[in-house]
């Protein structure tokens, strides 16, 4: 059976390179539900983005990637390349399964020093460590059908090199034993890696790379339960001058609204364990449509940069595309922030989508007589505040098509309902309300930003201190913003088109 995998993906592999100079392909974007200013791929079917790295010249997008079907199946790594987050360009795939098993979710790093002895100092070698999955041996009902694999590239990314002596850890008998994040640690001066162990975290430490030694476990009886952990990622961001290490955890089910979310710890690490005081459960974004995002390594500035799924596994593979299925969110910049005397994790679409938006003039005055704002298209950006203490608004289509958003800033909640957004019929779940806590501070007014783009919709409350992510599948471009709270505590600060990238 595997060998008939590797047939499959080695025509894929060429139908994908014919794919990224074909002169027609900027035509396939078009297709009914196809977002416009996210990327997705050419084809078939995408789950969640790996080996997020800059290679000190343009950023790498590898991604969770089945070439041979809409629905999730053997899995590689697709991959893609940016020079600013915005405009992607497809790449040939760049992890095939072999004789260990498929290729799910890992991370890559940029061995600068050469570590690893996989490169030399003049050329590094781009080092990407992921899960193998042995199907074959869940089959037979094995626990140790997880481990973690490695390849390299001496040409930033265009080839990858399987190393030798495959896998790099192996599993010491859990069922769910994946989804590697490598990063370098100056204080400690070593590799660390973090995986999820079914419950819990689990995280290494190795100097080279190749040689990994389990320096300690988190999460046995802290944060959210209701599934499996997945995709963890730990950084350190500043804070009024000092430094906290933020922990994402993915969990599916159990998210705050269905299915898979990703929730975060805020703490300490010291080279070998992670610690937090932390008691309640936080979420890096409310909405169902946000799942397993991870951040950069090796960012020019050093910023945090996130992007996640942008779907959930409670319908991913039941959504009505056709030729391709499911998107990545917006590239964002993490950082915390400190409100009402508690650090929380931002979250706000990157700067350089700032090149796509062109400004739109409002007539507000007509605007609050007529209650309705015509957008320019359903590929836009906009940005309101309310003063008032309960307002609601909806987006909708000619054809009655809505999603409607209600806020209580009493309750510090944002509903969002989009059960009648289009077609529906694909999930029960999909028409449940949503319910964003976005964290009200004691200020006098809140500000919403809407991205929206053909069958996305993603909300940024006050800044990012809360945000909420949803997909739907309307028949007409949803492309009027009504509000009966218009000129009464609601107003409008702007308005953009948003150029499409392909």
């Amino acid at each position: 059976m595997r060998s008939f995998y590797y047939v499959l993906s080695f025509a894929a592999f060429v139908l994908i390179a014919a794919c990224s100079t074909s002169p027609e392909k900027t035509q396939v974007y078009h297709e009914p539900y196809r977002p416009q200013y996210h990327f997705s791929p050419d084809s078939m079917w995408m789950n969640d983005p790996n080996g997020l790295v800059h290679d000190g010249e343009q950023y790498h997008l590898f991604y969770q990637y089945h070439p041979n079907d809409i629905v999730w199946g053997p899995m590689h790594w697709g991959h893609a390349t940016s020079k600013d987050m915005v405009k992607w360009e497809h790449k040939p795939i760049a992890l095939f399964p072999d004789e260990h098993g498929t290729i799910f979710s890992g991370s890559a790093v940029m061995d600068l020093n050469n570590t690893s002895g996989l490169g030399t100092p003049e050329n590094p070698p781009m080092i990407a460590i992921f899960t193998y999955h042995d199907a074959e041996a869940a089959e037979r009902k094995e626990t140790d059908f997880q481990t973690q694999g490695m390849a390299y590239s001496l040409d930033k990314g265009v080839t990858w090199t399987k190393y030798a002596d495959n896998p790099v850890i192996d599993n010491p008998g859990y069922i769910d034993f994946r989804d590697p994040k490598i990063f370098w640690h100056e204080a400690s001066d070593s590799w660390i890696l973090a995986l999820v162990a079914g419950d819990h975290l689990q995280l290494y430490r190795s100097e080279n790379l190749i040689d990994w030694k389990l320096s300690s476990t988190f999460g046995h009886e802290v944060g959210a339960h209701g599934g499996v952990w997945e995709c963890p990622d730990l950084f350190a961001l500043e804070a009024n001058g000092e430094t906290h290490w933020v922990l994402l955890i993915s969990i599916n089910p159990g998210g705050p609204n269905g299915g898979s979310a990703t929730q975060y710890f805020i703490g300490d690490f010291d080279g070998e364990t992670f610690s937090s005081d932390q008691t309640a459960i936080r979420w890096v974004d409310y909405g169902p449509d946000n799942y397993a995002g991870v951040t950069y390594n090796n960012t020019p500035d050093d910023s945090r940069l996130f992007i996640g799924w942008m779907s959930n596994w409670q319908y991913a593979q039941n959504t009505p595309t056709q030729r391709w299925r499911s998107a990545s969110t917006l590239p964002r910049t993490l950082h915390l922030k400190e409100v009402d005397g508690e650090l929380v994790l931002q979250n706000t679409p990157i700067k350089a989508l700032e090149q796509l938006k062109t400004p739109q003039q409002v007539d507000f005055e007509s605007v609050s007589l007529a209650k309705v704002l015509d957008l320019p298209s359903d590929q836009a950006h906009i940005r309101l505040r309310l003063e008032a203490s309960v307002a609601e608004f909806e987006i909708y289509s000619q054809k009655s098509e809505k999603i409607r958003l209600q806020v209580d800033r009493s309750k510090g909640h944002l509903v969002i309902d989009r059960s009648q957004s289009g077609r529906t019929d694909f999930s029960e779940a999909f028409s449940k309300p949503i319910v964003i806590d976005y964290l009200e501070s004691s200020s006098d007014e809140m500000t919403i930003d809407l991205w929206l783009d053909r069958s996305s919709l993603e909300v940024f409350v006050n800044d990012g201190r809360a945000s909420a992510t949803v997909v739907y599948f309307s028949e007409e471009p949803m492309n009027s913003l009504h509000s009966d709270d218009f000129g009464k505590g609601l107003s409008i600060q702007e308005v953009s088109e948003i150029d499409r990238i392909w």
